[in-house]
């Protein structure tokens, strides 16, 4: 019988190793977690946690100003940087020390290091030889890099969270959820901000006219968005830093950000050596319990860049720790998995776009509703909602939901249950709503939006 040190040994304490590694010891397994910097991975502590804590903030500046409509006369005020990231940093810790009694709780070990895999069954982390019956990667993703020259003088995603100050221009290049709310973020905050994206519109992948509504919604705030355009190159100067734009204008700012992407975490871990095969998009390849090409390695999360989210995660981790430990073969389903992004306004969605719902089904039926939400009734801001259901025409199945608005997240997540569960536009619309709110549009809406032909010849 082989020498184990450990039945699993995970790498990586973010969401989906912590989840993993507190299932397989509730299974009996004998597991430890190791990590190099923070337990709670990117989420907790460079990702969607103090990204969210910023946009709560950010808002405010908004708040003051509407609250006049109410009847509320705000007096002086004024925004700290560093007490925000102070703050943050506080809470975080919180969080970090939640992370550490779970797994302590659930019997984890945890090794402080970085780990490389050195065989099938062997784990080095600082100079301890650690072997596993089975091994997990966990390791997340990191944000990626441009190629041109003075790239270096920007920063990354990672980096905005540790900022000293509040930098007074901000140029974002990307077209991603992170780079949008990041700008909705420093804007909100009283910087200047430039957003820059290569394409014709941001936000790939999503509903058109979520995106198109985005952009309109974000330039009202001031965020200057130029399509089309790249940095060619950045320079130091006497009064900060000089982007040299791919159409030959030069912005003069404080700040680059690049948020142009992340790619898996795999730097150092020895896969290579260890015979980990990688897909081409540089993500570990896995089967459907998450097992790579090496049979005792398994590996979960962004690291194996399917869905870059920490649900996802949590359910891979799951999976996991039940094949192995729980004598349990689950699976993940990853279709109609809903997803927000905390723009300014925020947006959410769940199932199929409307592009894909015409590839996938052919004739379609669209509703979609856009207005003034009832809080703007009696204030100067100039903000629309928007709403759309996408719906099967033969089956009456409704295949897609989409929201850009106020409160986006918290009502697609029950939007979602529906879509899981198979409803109908006849089930939308036989369900009561509540009034007043926005959410009672997605079951008052019925009349179908012009098809894409009819639209035009009225035009």
């Amino acid at each position: 019988m082989d020498d184990y040190d450990y039945d699993l040994f995970v790498i990586g304490a973010g969401s989906g190793g912590v989840r993993a590694a507190r299932f397989a010891a509730g299974f009996g397994a004998k597991v430890a977690v190791a990590e190099e910097r923070h337990l709670g991975g990117t989420c907790v502590n460079i990702g969607c946690v103090p990204k969210k804590l910023m946009v709560y903030a950010s808002h405010f500046s908004e708040d003051f100003e509407d609250a006049a409509g109410y009847g509320w006369t705000v007096g002086e005020r004024r925004f700290d940087w560093s007490k925000l990231i102070a703050n943050k940093n506080s809470e975080i810790a919180r969080l970090n020390g939640i992370y550490e009694r779970l797994l302590i709780n659930s019997g984890v070990e945890i090794v402080e290091g970085t780990a490389a895999i050195e065989d099938a069954h062997t784990v080095v982390v600082s100079g301890r030889e650690i072997r596993a019956r089975y091994i997990l990667i966990a390791t997340g993703g990191v944000p990626s890099r441009p190629s041109e020259p003075g790239q270096d003088l920007g920063i990354v995603s990672d980096d905005v969270f540790y900022l000293e100050e509040q930098p007074e221009r901000v140029l974002v290049a990307g077209g991603g959820y992170i780079a949008v709310e990041f700008a909705g973020v420093f804007g909100g905050l009283g910087s200047q901000v430039t957003q820059l994206y290569r394409g014709n519109l941001f936000m790939r992948g999503f509903d058109d006219d979520l995106r198109h509504g985005l952009a309109e919604e974000m330039q009202k705030k001031g965020i200057d968005l130029r399509f089309h355009t790249i940095i060619d190159k950045t320079e130091r100067t006497s009064n900060g830093l000089l982007a040299h734009l791919s159409g030959g204008d030069k912005l003069e700012v404080d700040q680059v950000l690049y948020a142009i992407g992340r790619r898996p975490n795999i730097a150092g871990l020895g896969l290579h050596s260890a015979g980990v095969a990688l897909g081409r998009n540089g993500g570990i390849e896995v089967d459907g319990f998450y097992r790579t090409s090496v049979p005792s390695i398994f590996a979960i999360g962004d690291v194996i860049d399917r869905m870059q989210l920490t649900p996802v995660a949590l359910a891979e981790g799951m999976v996991v720790a039940r094949h192995l430990f729980g004598g349990l073969d689950t699976a993940v389903d990853y279709t109609d998995i809903p997803t927000a992004v905390f723009s300014q306004p925020p947006l959410a969605t769940v199932g199929l776009t409307e592009e894909q719902a015409r590839k996938t089904f052919g004739a379609v039926d669209i509703y979609r509703s856009r207005f003034t939400p009832m809080k703007h009734s009696m204030t100067d801001r100039d903000e629309k909602t928007l709403m759309k259901l996408v719906v099967a025409r033969d089956s009456q199945k409704v295949v897609g939901a989409h929201m850009l608005g106020q409160d986006s997240p918290e009502i697609i997540q029950g939007i979602s249950i529906a879509l899981k569960a198979g409803a109908t536009k006849a089930d939308f619309d036989r369900t009561i709503g509540i009034h007043p709110t926005a959410a009672e549009e997605f079951v008052t809406m019925r009349e179908t939006v012009p098809e894409p032909e009819e639209a035009r010849a009225a035009e």
